[in-house]
Order: C-alpha cells, then sequence, then structure tokens
C-alpha cells in the first residue's frame, strides 16, 4: 500500500458575533456521534448555538445582540438615529 496523498488544508475563518465559515464540503461530527453533511463549497456553522438548523447557522444571531460582541451597541442609548420623516427635510 502506497501513502495517501495528502488533502490540502482546509481554510476555517471565524467572524467576530457571526458563523465560523469553513471551506466545504464538510461532515460534522455531533456531541452525541450524529454526523451532519454540507456539500456546499462554504459552510456557515452556528456559534451562538440559537440556530434551528444546528450546527449549520440559520442567522439568528443578527435577531439579538451578545453582550460580549465587541463593537456593538444597543440601541436604547441616549444616542440619535437617523433623521425620518419631517425632521429629514427640515435640515
Amino acid at each position: 500500500m502506497g501513502a495517501r496523498p495528502r488533502e490540502p488544508a482546509r481554510r476555517v475563518r471565524i467572524v467576530p458575533g457571526g458563523p465560523v465559515l469553513v471551506e466545504g464540503p464538510v461532515e460534522v461530527v455531533m456531541e452525541d456521534g450524529r454526523t451532519a453533511v454540507s456539500d456546499r463549497f462554504l459552510v456557515a456553522l452556528c456559534a451562538c448555538r440559537r440556530s434551528r438548523s444546528y450546527p449549520f447557522c440559520d442567522t439568528s444571531h443578527r435577531r439579538r445582540v451578545r453582550p460580549d460582541a465587541p463593537g456593538r451597541r444597543d440601541r436604547d442609548d441616549d444616542s440619535p438615529g437617523p433623521k425620518t420623516g419631517t425632521d429629514a427635510r427640515d435640515s
């Protein structure tokens, strides 16, 4: 038997406040031993555990701001938002 040719390394990108992007296709082995498979060329893996299609990302992380996400601010602060209505035309 000869040596198996070495496969190229998969590129993995971590998106702050978002998913982990992995060049596919991928086979994900879950904690309980089940396997999730995706043949896509780029796969988004859920990092927030809110996804209904876990382990794959369904963008559930966008619906709620994580308090530990860098550079994020809640809209409950006193900062002015964009001008709308008649106020926008008056300036």
